[in-house]
Formats: C-alpha cells, sequence, structure tokens
C-alpha cells in the first residue's frame, strides 16, 4: 500500500520554494511541514531539498519525484471534482511560461482577466524569451510564438501573427526602396536575435541573411530605430501595425511577405492535463480570435 504521508506537503514546498508559504497554502503549522517532509526524505533515503537560510530549492532527486507526485496529484484532483462537479472553478497552481513583448502585452492581461475570474488559482507566469524545459521545470503552459521546433510537445493552435519588412518614409526617401530580396544586401537592416529573415518566395519560404549598423533583441528598440529612420527592419505586426497605420513605417516587399505563423500553447506531451489548463486553453483561444 502506498504511503501518501508528507506528499501533498513536498509538492506544496517544491511549488512555494518555502516551507512558510507551503504551509499557509496547506492550512497547517510550518513545523508539522518540516516534520513530514524530514519523515518523507527519511522513508525514500534521499535527499528532497536544498536548504539556505534564504532559499529552498529541490534536488536533481527531488525534480524527479516532483514531476511524477504532480501528475499523481492532478490525476487525484480531475477525480474529486468529477466527483462534486467542480470542474466549473479552476483552483490551485497554473504555471506557464510566454516571451517578454507579447507575454506583457497580450498574454498576462488574459491571464489576469481568467485569475480575476476564478479566485482560488495561483498563477505562476514567467516572461521569459528563452526557451525553458517544460517538464523538468514544472511548467502547464508555454505560449510559443512562429515556427514550432520542439515535436515532444503537444500544441494547440492559439492564433497567428504576421512578420513586416519596413522603413521609415525618411529612410526610403534617401537610400530608395528595395523591389527584391537580392537589393536587401545593399541596405541598412536592424538586426534582432537572428541573422537572417524569411520570406516566402516561389511558393517555398527563403532566409535571407541581412546586415546592417545595429543589432539588438528587443523589438521595441528596432521599431524606434526604424522609425528614426536608421534603416529597415523584420518584426511581427504587434510591433509595427500601429506605426504602419499612421505613416510613421512603410511597409515593403509586400510580394515576398511570409504567410501567417501561428502562435502556440505547449503543454508536456505525458503531462495530465488538468480541468483548469484546459479551461485556459479554451479561454486564450477565445480572447486571441
Amino acid at each position: 500500500m502506498f504511503n501518501w504521508e508528507g506528499v501533498s506537503e513536498f509538492v506544496a514546498v517544491a511549488e512555494a520554494e518555502s516551507f512558510t508559504k507551503a504551509s499557509q497554502r496547506l492550512g497547517i503549522s510550518t513545523a508539522q511541514v518540516s516534520r513530514q517532509i524530514s519523515a518523507l526524505e527519511t522513508r525514500l533515503a534521499s535527499k528532497l531539498f536544498h536548504r539556505t537560510t534564504r532559499k529552498v530549492s529541490v534536488t536533481e532527486v527531488g525534480r524527479v519525484y516532483y514531476q511524477h507526485c504532480r501528475q499523481v496529484l492532478d490525476g487525484l484532483e480531475e477525480a474529486e471534482r468529477a466527483i462534486t462537479n467542480l470542474q466549473t472553478t479552476p483552483r490551485g497552481l497554473l504555471k506557464i511560461t510566454a516571451p517578454v513583448t507579447y507575454g506583457e502585452k497580450t498574454i498576462a492581461p488574459l491571464i489576469n482577466d481568467f485569475a480575476s475570474l476564478y479566485p482560488e488559482l495561483e498563477v505562476k507566469l514567467n516572461l521569459s524569451n528563452q526557451k525553458l524545459d517544460l517538464v523538468d521545470e514544472g511548467y502547464d503552459l508555454a505560449i510559443r510564438l512562429g515556427h514550432l521546433e520542439d515535436s515532444s510537445m503537444m500544441a494547440k493552435k492559439l492564433s497567428s501573427r504576421t512578420q513586416y519588412v519596413c522603413a521609415s518614409p525618411n529612410y526610403l526617401a534617401t537610400y530608395g526602396l528595395p523591389h527584391s530580396l537580392s537589393e536587401l544586401d545593399q541596405h541598412n537592416c536592424l538586426i534582432g536575435t537572428m541573422d537572417y529573415w524569411r520570406f516566402q518566395e516561389s511558393g517555398k519560404t527563403r532566409n535571407v541573411r541581412v546586415k546592417g549598423s545595429l543589432s539588438c533583441n528587443s523589438g521595441h528598440a528596432l521599431v524606434d530605430a526604424a522609425i528614426k529612420g536608421i534603416g529597415i527592419v523584420q518584426l511581427p505586426d504587434y510591433y509595427v501595425l500601429p506605426f504602419i497605420e499612421s505613416g510613421e513605417l512603410t511597409p515593403l516587399l509586400e510580394q515576398n511577405r511570409q504567410p501567417e505563423e501561428g502562435i502556440w500553447a505547449l503543454y508536456p506531451q505525458n503531462r495530465h492535463l488538468s480541468p483548469k489548463v484546459r479551461m485556459l486553453l479554451d479561454f486564450l483561444s477565445e480572447g486571441l480570435k
């Protein structure tokens, strides 16, 4: 017979990274949480946490144990909700990651709306442009933009985006318009995180290497540089459309614009998809229409 003692306490500490916060979440004393964790470590003959005066973090063994325990607890949670008809009231922890700019502008407001509907939820939203390990770091959901490379994840398309190449009227008056992809080599291209731009040519995707006097990992900084006439930029619609509409930027090479790219929600293939995650997926999909 499986011994459940200490499992809930372990998961709470792993997610809160604090014995005190875990005790508050569980409604028991910090001392009781500590006793249960110590007893669990003794039973497993393994150290589950690194403890310092400032921080509590899971060990490598603890991460493996957490992944299995989280799936089991999610399964028990859904079973209980099925019996008590609580599927309409999401609760518990939701851990999400999204790219910084798109996350700040679009995803975070929607998640805030979702959280306001369900006050029993605890949301952890990490805005990062790094490709985090969803399984290892315990994420329920990740928002990804454009071409997907990781086939080990399940993906749901939420919306789409369009990449625009554009420049200011002042830049174009000085240096002229590029009429073909080969002419980009004659222009100052403002470079983001990659030194190539993606286009459509003869029905196929073509990557074109670009170079210029400015490179930056901030889309807002690149837009500002383009508006000020420093060069040509390629960025998604949510960066440049307001400035195209105001006339501060002019779209270029429209004949080679790539088809719309997907905006995706990713989640681990082997992870049990809880009702709260399914409801968030539906909420995001509806909000991004």
